[in-house]
């Protein structure tokens, strides 16, 4: 097999992928329906009463079915005996001061607890049941069972069951139905609702209206909030006055085991609910703080990339000035070696190397390494050698691109050496801008402007705004900030002895051009970029051949920067390229599109059932924020606008492209398998742009 053979793809990684997916959309559902953004229930009208039929009951609040006739039974609390009883919570804010003030009077209590706030706040669930209160179900959402089919109305009490059993290890007999309050609210289909869950072996616990006399036994109803600590209180202080006893609801009518213990079964039931419910809050709230600090590390980034591709505008201009009058280095005009390995690059071989002999630069050597090609790329290239005495061809077994670019220093005759691609195409004037930074002593690598030239179709136009809009603005970025992590094979100039100061290219990567730069900046070396050194690049015509060209580029990053971690903790230049280059890189190329499929499922949950109005400000936007940095990159590289028109696409397409790309990248890397060399089919369509429309 040949070093250009890819090995088999791991499989795992979209099994981990969908069936993280999957857990992140269940999460998000699961707290969604706990916080009512799923299937919420209306509050029932007040005027529903007047309307439909009410029931009649008489003899108290309290309602049950009875046991030896299966009809329905009421009971009420017993002369100078109020039960206390409290809708909602248990909430960390008033729920301790009620639980401390009920202690101080030696008064018991009834709380009706939603199912959320005890799985939220299983402590105070416990601390209720210690303190020998009875708990009653309130429902899993506060739903307004009233109405709701049988599985949503058993779910609601089942959850808020399972959450009781998980947070204390109990259960209950005793439910208050949400939004009502004395009998007379039972009516129509919330005495439907009540009748179903008597069948179930509910007692469903009412009110006694707010002017029925204590003295005479009442169950009264406290909504949940720190206002109900005061009425109570003031309850309690009167109460004490006419020797009323306070208790629970349970303990009032002689019920033995309104709230009981569970089997542990129940209770490992319950805690798994309880845990989820955590879980999957907590990862909404953590997405919540992700997508916002994504979003502010986004336009962080923009405002960064715009204020130093004006610092970089702004300095190109300083040097084009000092040019024309007193120049800190006269113009290089020294000889150059361009080296072009190839590999079956028939198809666009001899386009690239007329390219390299039409240079306006006089003095050029142009070494074609043949790597054991199987097509007609020697061939070509050995009838330019013929036809131009500039060329030389070497012709070795296939080894990789990075042997053959060492074997293409080894024959280089002069100090500057220009590495690019067997389908490159170079402007005229692109090796003698390309090399003018050299004349700087402290520079050692340049990096040039690469362009898409096949860009006529959709997919074209995507890679051509993302050379343009990504990699050229993040070049001008690294170029001022002294940290480029990355020469582009394409096109790219160096001088000799940097090079085999730090052994030649290496092979330890698949990233050649990448571990290359880094281990020069490693090296003390700065490396910078020319955007007026222009190579035209044929880029994958096919998403298949745009995924094996990415997934190699960003698997060889991610070796590369593994391979130059240390120089995180490094001084001068190479810290330079560790603090500033590698951790953008980690966390833009890496960390955040490993996120980004979580946010997409976080957004498309937000469209769905948090309101798509503002799921479409946030989207036009970011849009918006794409197409600015768009135009702006567009302008810089004297670009037509006329790809903008697939940028809203771009973002629903080819970025989630891109992401995947990542997540194959990294878990290949953290599993630890081989990925080999593989290249893309040429089509010699490189120059297409280029002939049919010239830049600039």
């Amino acid at each position: 097999m040949t070093r250009h053979a890819l090995s088999r793809d791991p499989r795992a990684h979209w099994f981990l992928l969908s069936l993280t997916l999957a857990v992140a959309a269940t999460a998000l559902i699961f707290s969604g329906y706990g916080r009512h953004e799923i299937a919420p229930t209306a509050t029932p009208s007040t005027t529903t009463c007047a309307t439909e039929p009410t029931v009649s009951f008489s003899g108290g609040p309290v309602i049950r079915q009875s046991p030896k006739t299966g009809g329905v039974e009421t009971t009420e609390m017993p002369g100078d005996t109020v039960a206390l009883t409290y809708d909602g919570g248990p909430d960390p804010a008033w729920t301790p001061r009620l639980l401390d003030l009920l202690k101080s009077h030696d008064a018991k209590a009834t709380f009706f607890l939603t199912g959320t706030q005890a799985a939220a706040h299983p402590d105070l669930v416990r601390r209720i049941k210690r303190e020998g209160h009875e708990i009653g179900s309130h429902t899993y959402t506060d739903a307004n069972l009233a109405g709701l089919s049988k599985p949503r109305t058993n779910l609601e009490l089942s959850l808020t069951q399972n959450t009781l059993a998980g947070a204390a290890g109990i259960g209950t007999h005793l439910l208050r139905l949400p939004h009502t309050t004395t009998t007379g609210t039972l009516c129509g289909s919330q005495w439907e609702a009540a009748r179903r869950a008597l069948i179930d072996g509910y007692v469903v616990v009412a009110a006694d209206g707010p002017n029925r006399s204590p003295q005479r036994g009442a169950v009264r109803q406290f909504v949940g909030s720190p206002a109900a600590v005061s009425e109570t209180e003031q309850l309690l202080t009167a109460g004490g006055a006419h020797d009323l006893t306070f208790t629970s609801v349970g303990h009032g009518i002689g019920m033995a085991g309104a709230t009981y213990e569970v089997s542990a079964p129940a209770r490992w039931r319950g805690a798994a609910v309880v845990g989820a419910q955590q879980a999957a809050r907590g990862f909404a709230d953590a997405m919540t703080w992700l997508l916002a600090i994504a979003g502010v590390i986004t336009v962080l980034r923009l405002v960064m990339l715009f204020t130093v591709a004006r610092g970089h505008v702004k300095r190109v201009r300083v040097k084009r000035s000092r040019r024309r009058g007193a120049p800190r280095h006269p113009p290089l005009t020294d000889p150059v070696s361009v080296i072009v390995p190839a590999y079956n690059e028939e198809a666009g071989i001899e386009a690239t190397i007329r390219s390299l002999l039409a240079s306006t630069h006089e003095y050029i050597q142009v070494i074609v390494v043949d790597d054991g090609s199987s097509d007609r790329t020697f061939e070509i290239a050995e009838a330019m050698q013929v036809e131009d005495k500039r060329v030389m061809v070497v012709r070795q077994p296939n080894s990789g691109k990075a042997a053959a670019l060492n074997t293409g220093l080894a024959w280089a005759h002069f100090d500057i050496v220009v590495m690019i691609d067997g389908d490159t195409v170079f402007e005229p004037d692109a090796v003698q801008h390309l090399i003018q930074p050299l004349a700087d002593p402290r520079v050692g690598a340049v990096s040039g402007n690469t362009k898409v030239g096949n860009r006529q179709g959709v997919l074209g136009r995507w890679q051509h705004l993302e050379y343009v809009v990504g990699f050229n603005l993040d070049r001008r970025m690294f170029d001022i900030m002294e940290c480029m992590p990355t020469v582009p094979g394409a096109i790219g100039a160096f001088r000799r002895d940097a090079l085999v100061g730090v052994g030649g290219v290496s092979e330890d990567t698949l990233a050649e051009d990448t571990d290359l730069t880094m281990a020069l900046c490693r090296d003390g070396w700065r490396v910078v970029y020319e955007e007026k050194a222009i190579a035209w690049t044929e880029a994958p015509a096919t998403v298949e051949q745009l995924w094996k060209q990415r997934y190699r580029w960003c698997y060889g990053t991610l070796q590369a920067i593994w391979k130059h971690r240390r120089a995180v903790f490094e001084r001068g230049q190479s810290g330079k390229l560790g603090r500033r280059g590698l951790i953008y890189l980690l966390v833009f190329q890496t960390v955040l599109p490993l996120l980004a499929p979580l946010v997409d499922v976080f957004a498309l949950y937000g469209l769905l059932f948090q309101g798509a109005g503002q799921a479409l400000v946030v989207w036009l936007g970011f849009t918006a924020i794409q197409v600015f940095s768009a135009v702006y990159a567009l302008r810089l590289d004297r670009e037509k606008f006329e790809p903008l028109w697939t940028l809203p696409l771009q973002i629903f397409v080819y970025r989630q492209l891109m992401y995947l790309v990542v997540v194959q990248s990294v878990v290949t890397a953290l599993l630890g398998s081989p990925l080999r060399w593989h290249r893309m089919q040429r089509t010699g369509s490189a120059t297409d742009t280029l002939e049919r429309q010239p830049a600039g």
